[in-house]
């Protein structure tokens, strides 16, 4: 199912073509053509916006999902080459496709794609990619009962509800410091990392005190010259295991906040830190020696909280993510405290409702951003959203 194309005039301008003649483009008006109708768009094809596809597949309703990625596979696609299955802890296997045994080993943005594609072929998902959302708003000024209008650039949706499943790849955080433009060497966001190629032999320091900044520094530390890690916070390690009782706990930690408007928390960084078997050799090199968070950048280092200089030709930002939702800033989501509020409407203990438009679910937001919850919220979004479509068509 495809997008009708937007509007498009040209006026009488000039255009230079490949072959460096100038041509007179004639005034030309394209008639805006009626968007596509459906019951739900789903923004997002990672494991929360498939699991919300699976459940609105069986539940018989017209939808679509909008993938801005141009092939299967969320943002594991664009993970580092050397983090496998094993150091994410597996994935939480999508609902009706048992996640095949034994990738341990496996490159995580290898197996998740294939995983992921192989999901949608298996159930016919109506995914249409590359598609980039740029803005949804109401049909109709004024009326926020009436259908939601999703532009993209490829054309135009009009749905009763979104499930927005978005996540977090595409907002990279990178916190500002003092004297970074004038740092000489490299620096590169978890997102640009590619592997402990990219700093042999080098000075590095990471900043972070999530699980990514421990997993580089575990590659990085026995193939680097010398590694530092700075944080903010002292890291919280964690002792015993992690197993699903744990998990719970951590959802709700996160879950609370999103309750309650304020800007989610992921919900690793309510788990702890855990070294790995892997981790150990780095750890031996005193690579999880943290210091407090540097002063300012130099052109050669940094300047650290006591004073002291340390080299650096490479500045990892392990920092984190935020969420990507700015092409629902015309919805008007947002809280004072600065994050979206989420209601729960199927399940109590699972909120993916907007509070301020009913015709919007999150997922991927706060506890669904991850393995644990983005499974159950799919499937609560999948029932939200159609309760929503059900009340219009029986107001209709």
């Amino acid at each position: 199912m495809l997008g009708t194309l937007s509007a498009v005039r040209l006026c009488g301008d000039r255009a230079r073509n490949t072959w460096g003649h100038t041509t007179v483009v004639p005034d030309v008006t394209i008639s805006p053509a009626p968007a596509t109708q459906v019951d739900v768009v789903v923004v997002g094809a990672g494991q929360a916006g498939l699991s919300a596809a699976y459940h609105l597949k069986r539940l018989g309703a017209s939808f679509v999902v909008l993938d801005a990625n141009p092939a299967p596979g969320g943002a594991w696609q664009h993970r580092w080459r050397t983090l496998t299955m094993r150091d994410v802890h597996g994935i939480a296997m999508l609902p009706g496709l048992d996640v095949p045994a034994r990738v341990e080993d496996e490159a995580a943005r290898d197996f998740v794609p294939a995983y992921y594609a192989a999901y949608e072929e298996r159930f016919d998902l109506p995914v249409v990619r590359p598609v980039r959302v740029l803005r949804v708003e109401d049909a109709e000024s004024g009326n926020p009962d009436g259908d939601l209008v999703v532009h993209t650039d490829v054309g135009t949706w009009r749905a009763r509800a979104v499930i927005n499943a978005t996540g977090t790849w595409e907002r990279p955080f990178w916190p500002s410091y003092p004297g970074a433009s004038s740092f000489r060497g490299r620096q590169l966001h978890t997102a640009d990392y590619t592997g402990p190629g990219d700093v042999a032999g080098l000075d590095v320091v990471v900043v972070g005190g999530g699980a990514s900044a421990v997993q580089i520094l575990g590659e990085v530390a026995p193939r680097a010259a010398s590694t530092t890690w700075v944080t903010r916070r002292e890291p919280i390690w964690r002792v015993g295991e992690f197993d699903p009782d744990a998990g719970r706990d951590a959802v709700a930690l996160v879950e609370e906040r999103v309750r309650r408007g304020l800007p989610p928390q992921s919900v690793v960084s309510v788990t702890g830190l855990m070294l790995r078997p892997q981790e150990q050799r780095a750890a031996a090199m005193g690579a999880y020696d943290r210091h407090p968070m540097f002063t300012r950048i130099e052109p050669d280092g940094v300047r650290m909280a006591d004073g002291t200089f340390r080299h650096a030709d490479v500045i990892v930002w392990a920092t984190g993510f935020r969420a990507a939702l700015g092409h629902l800033a015309p919805l008007h989501l947002r809280e004072d405290t600065g994050g979206v509020r989420l209601v729960a409407r199927e399940d109590a203990h699972t909120p993916t409702t907007a509070a301020r438009d009913h015709r919007v679910q999150l997922v991927g937001y706060g506890p669904s951003a991850s393995t644990i919850g983005a499974n159950r919220a799919g499937r609560v979004a999948a029932l939200s959203a159609l309760r929503v479509v059900a009340s219009r068509a029986a107001a209709a």
